[in-house]
């Protein structure tokens, strides 16, 4: 796959260019049943295009899964008293 300038995305607007633009790469996947819900659920929650919301879902896991490579964790608080527990990826 290339990456082109000039691609479109959300039904052929044309991508946002300037400073700190990239060119945009077009790729088509294959959702699961949970990963579609998923996605659903993070547009309902954030009001962010599908697009938006899966470009930064790869950003996140990329973070995620640097700093385990790198032998460090992440915790995660599920309530604002609640105790904090080790972010496991399944």
């Amino acid at each position: 796959m290339s990456r082109t300038a000039g691609t479109t995305i959300d039904g052929g607007r044309p991508a946002a260019s300037g400073r700190g633009a990239s060119p945009l790469e077009r790729v088509t996947v294959n959702l699961t049943g949970r990963a579609s819900k998923a996605l659903e659920a993070t547009v309902g929650l954030t009001g962010d295009s599908k697009t938006d919301s899966i470009n930064r879902a790869l950003t996140v896991y990329a973070y995620i899964e640097q700093v385990l490579q790198q032998g460090g964790s992440i915790t995660v608080q599920e309530t604002p008293d609640g105790t904090p527990q080790k972010l496991v990826i399944f």
